[in-house]
C-alpha cells in the first residue's frame, strides 16, 4: 500500500516510518520541517519525503497515494494558547482540506491522529468510570477544539469511498530519534536527571492517559489494514488501562527509573481541570490481536537510559526538544514568518 504519512520529520512520524515500512508498505513523507533538526542521537533514516507546509498541500501531492495517516498539527496546548488562529488554521482548516484532496484522489482511507484531550474535564467527581469514545466532548484548548472540528469534519465527508479512522491517541511518552521534551513523562525523566528533581508543578492529582509512541505507531499499522466495516468513520481510544496514571504517580515511576531523584510535588500552577481515565477496548475489539506493549515504568527506564547514552543536556533539554522554544527561535533567527512559514 501507498502510504502518505504527514509529520514523517516528527516526534511520532520518526518512529511510525519504519513500522510501516517494515509491514511493507511503500511510505512517502509529508512536512514541512520545523523539526526535523530535533534528533537525539543518531540521525533517522528517513522515507522519501515533500518538504511543504501542510497549508499549501495540492492534489499532486496525493495523487496515487492509497492511504493518508495525517500527524502533521501544532502539537500542544502551550502553542495552541499562543497563537490559537494558527492552531485552527493548521490543524482545523488544512486537515480538512487534505483530506478533501484525498478523497477526490481516490485515497480509501484516512487515519487521522486525535487526542484523548478531546473529553477536557471530567464530569464524574470520583472519575469512578473510565471515559469511552461516546463520551461527551469537553475540550478546554484550542488543540483540543482543533481536534473535534476534524473529526466532525471528516465525518461529513465520509461515504462509501473514502472512510476516515479517528485515533484517539493518550498523551505520547518514549523515546524517539526526533525527541520531544515537552510531554509529560519526557519531560519529568530529563528534569529528574539533569537536576535531580522530579518536579511536578500541579498538585500531582490530576489523571492522565499514557501511550508509548512505538503503541501508537502499531495501533496505526493495525488500522491501517483492518477490515473497512471495523473502523470506518469510527473513533477509537489508542493507549492501555494500566497507564492510566497520576501525574503523581507517573513522577514516582520516573522517581524510580532514575536513581537518587526526589519527587517535588510544588502545585504553584493551580488546579488542572483535564483528569481523565480512559477505556481503550473498543479498538482492541475491532482490532483483534492488538494491545500495547509498553508501561510508564517501561517507558521511564528507557527514557533514562536514551537520555544517558546520548548526551541530553540542559539547553536541549529547554529549548531544542521543546516545541514552543524551537519555532520561538526560529522566529527569532528570522528563519519563519509570523505564519510559521519558512522563509525562502
Amino acid at each position: 500500500m501507498r502510504v502518505l504519512l504527514t509529520g514523517h520529520q516528527g516526534y511520532l512520524g520518526t518512529v511510525m516510518a519504519p513500522v510501516l515500512a517494515a509491514a511493507g508498505h511503500e511510505v512517502v513523507g509529508l512536512d514541512a520541517g520545523l523539526f526535523a533538526d530535533c534528533v537525539l542521537g543518531p540521525q533517522p533514516a528517513d522515507p522519501p519525503g515533500i518538504g511543504v507546509d501542510l497549508r499549501d498541500v495540492t492534489a499532486e501531492h496525493v495523487a496515487g497515494v492509497d492511504a493518508v495517516i495525517h500527524l502533521a498539527a501544532l502539537s500542544n496546548d502551550p502553542l495552541g494558547s499562543l497563537a490559537p488562529e494558527l492552531t485552527y488554521d493548521i490543524n482545523h482548516h488544512a486537515s480538512v482540506r487534505l483530506a478533501r484532496l484525498a478523497r477526490d484522489a481516490g485515497v480509501r482511507r484516512f487515519l487521522y491522529a486525535s487526542t484523548c484531550s478531546v473529553y477536557g474535564a471530567s464530569s464524574d467527581p470520583d472519575l469512578s468510570n473510565l471515559v469511552a469514545e461516546d463520551a461527551p466532548l469537553r475540550p478546554v484548548t484550542p488543540y483540543a477544539e482543533s481536534k473535534v472540528r476534524v473529526e466532525d469534519d471528516l465525518h461529513a465527508l465520509a461515504d462509501g469511498d473514502f472512510s476516515p479512522v479517528y485515533m484517539r491517541n493518550a498523551t505520547a511518552f518514549g523515546y524517539s530519534p526526533r525527541l520531544r521534551a515537552d510531554i509529560v513523562l519526557n519531560n519529568l525523566v530529563g528534569h529528574a536527571l539533569l537536576s535531580g528533581e522530579v518536579l511536578v508543578l500541579s498538585d500531582g492529582t490530576p489523571w492522565r492517559p499514557l501511550v508509548h509512541a512505538a503503541d501508537i505507531a502499531r495501533a496505526f499499522a493495525a488500522a491501517l489494514v483492518a477490515p473497512r466495516e471495523a473502523v470506518h468513520d469510527r473513533a477509537f481510544n489508542i493507549g492501555s488501562e494500566v497507564n492510566n496514571v497520576t501525574v503523581a504517580e507517573i513522577a514516582e515511576q520516573v522517581a524510580e527509573a532514575v536513581s537518587g531523584a526526589k519527587v517535588v510535588i510544588t502545585g504553584e500552577s493551580g488546579a488542572d481541570p483535564r483528569s481523565y481515565r480512559v477505556d481503550f477496548s473498543r479498538f482492541r475489539a475491532a482490532v483483534p490481536g492488538f494491545d500495547c506493549e509498553w508501561t510508564v515504568k517501561q517507558g521511564a527506564l528507557e527514557l533514562a537510559d536514551a537520555y544517558r547514552k546520548h548526551g541530553l543536556t540542559k539547553e536541549d533539554f529547554e529549548q531544542r526538544f521543546t516545541r514552543l522554544a524551537v519555532l520561538r527561535a526560529a522566529a527569532d533567527a528570522g528563519a519563519v514568518d509570523d505564519t510559521l512559514r519558512w522563509r525562502r
